[in-house]
């Protein structure tokens, strides 16, 4: 009778641990080739002179490519940025929850990408 369990476990271990290994690889791909985050925006208030919104990006989140115009943002749950220009060019910018920046008009597209551990929650006004 041992040497029986002895078989059967000799064999059963070996197959399980081949299993889970391709489970895990198979997830490791689905993981690769899912779609990247978006950003969440809220529009709160839209007219003829601002356009007001709640801007969430979770860990790994990315906005779209668009020139943002003259704006002021604060920081209702900070984080770390990156700003990601079409030319390649990468900027970090830290965000403290409660601070407020006022940020001129660009006409060069880029993309906003939080590469923090937490979601960052961003209140916008943008004028018109």
């Amino acid at each position: 009778m041992n040497k029986l369990v002895r078989l059967f476990i000799g064999v059963l271990v070996p197959v399980f641990m081949l299993a889970a290994g391709i489970v895990n690889q198979a997830m490791a791909q689905d993981k690769a080739t899912a779609a990247p985050l978006k950003e969440e925006l809220t529009v709160l208030l839209d007219n003829d002179k601002v356009r007001v919104v709640e801007q969430r990006l979770k860990p790994g989140a990315e906005s779209e490519s668009r020139a943002r115009p003259y704006r002021v943002v604060r920081a209702l749950k900070g984080g770390t940025l990156q700003r990601i220009y079409l030319d390649g060019t990468k900027e970090i910018r830290q965000w403290k929850t409660g601070e407020v920046r006022v940020d001129e008009s660009t006409d060069a597209s880029y993309i906003v990408k939080n590469i923090g551990k937490t979601e960052t929650v961003l209140y916008v006004v943008n004028l018109k």
